[in-house]
């Protein structure tokens, strides 16, 4: 726009000079006289003055155009003395150097190599974390399998019972030997025997390998049935050793509760009937305290090696 100005502006004052130089040599005259309202000018004087006035303002207005231009574009430069310019500059000229990028890209090679280790990280983290886990849980297993080894559980404690030549005994007449109680009834179909079988023969290999005789016994929890005679008849089928007791039904329930034997009548028809009881075999100390307990999962071999192990644990 200002160099448009310029060129019109150029074009008049030519035109100015052709054809007024003569009159433009008193210009306070021609002025007094056309602010008086002199009529006797020529039309073309009057007329070349009123142009000389357009010339004059379309100056000023040339002036004022180009410095607001020229102060509007100061303003918008940044300043040489400007701290935070000189730092921006040389940031750049750094950067440059460097072979960074500042042309403002959203990822950088260095953001990007945190960001991969940073996921690098967390999958190692988490997978160690998993696998600690899982250890963990295997190893709780475990434990549960073979039952606690160490310390004193709140499993055994006093009782009398009738055993199975009619004598009655209490936990001091098995004290000064190992022994391994087993809970079951002589009605029971399968799982009484197979059970009684395994004690047996790991009895005789316990022998064999520690030189400990183990003293296993049979606790009835069917009183109602199981008498002092059905229980002699019973336990002399699986091993000569093998000892059985019996009692009342208060004293099955407290001997039963002692040792956290959980057992119940099922399906009862007369007097035919099954009992749902615990599957565990105790092995007690010499001086009947709770060892170790070893379930139904545990075969003759490992029921042999889990006791022979705590009787010489025991000794040393």
């Amino acid at each position: 726009m200002a160099s448009a100005l310029c060129r019109t502006a150029s074009r008049l004052r030519s035109v100015h000079r052709l054809r007024a130089s003569s009159y433009l040599q008193s210009p306070p005259c021609i002025s007094d006289a056309l602010r008086h309202g002199d009529s006797s000018l020529p039309l073309s004087v009057r007329q070349l003055f009123s142009l000389s006035c357009g010339i004059e303002r379309l100056k000023m207005n040339q002036r004022c155009l180009l410095s607001t231009f020229a102060s509007d574009t100061t303003s918008k430069l940044p300043k040489s003395n400007d701290p935070e310019t000189k730092s921006g500059g040389s940031d750049q000229k750094n950067e440059r150097a460097s072979g960074k990028d500042v042309r403002g890209a959203p990822v950088s090679w260095m953001s990007f190599f945190l960001l991969f280790a940073t996921g690098a990280g967390l999958v190692y983290y988490y997978d160690r974390e998993k696998k600690r886990h899982i250890q963990d849980i295997n190893t709780s297993s475990i434990a549960v399998k073979e039952g606690p080894s160490a310390g004193k559980a709140a499993i055994g404690g006093p009782f009398s019972l009738v055993r199975d030549d009619g004598k009655r005994i209490t936990e001091k007449d098995l004290m000064g030997q190992w022994t391994v109680l087993y809970f079951g009834f002589t009605h029971c179909p399968d799982i009484c025997p197979d059970e009684l079988i395994k004690l047996s023969a790991s009895i005789d290999k316990i022998k064999e390998k520690s030189g400990v005789d183990v003293v296993p016994v049979f606790i009835s929890v069917d009183p109602e049935r199981d008498t002092v005679e059905q229980v002699h008849e019973y336990v002399k089928e699986f091993h000569p050793k093998l000892v059985g007791l019996t009692g009342s039904p208060e004293e099955i329930k407290s001997v039963a509760r002692s040792y956290r034997v959980y057992y119940m009548k099922t399906e009862e028809e007369d007097s035919d009937y099954l009992v749902d009881h615990s599957i565990v075999m105790y092995l007690m100390s010499p001086e009947m305290s709770f060892v170790k307990f070893y379930g139904k999962n545990h075969d003759v071999d490992s029921l042999t090696d889990g006791v022979v192990k705590e009787i010489r644990q025991y000794r040393k």
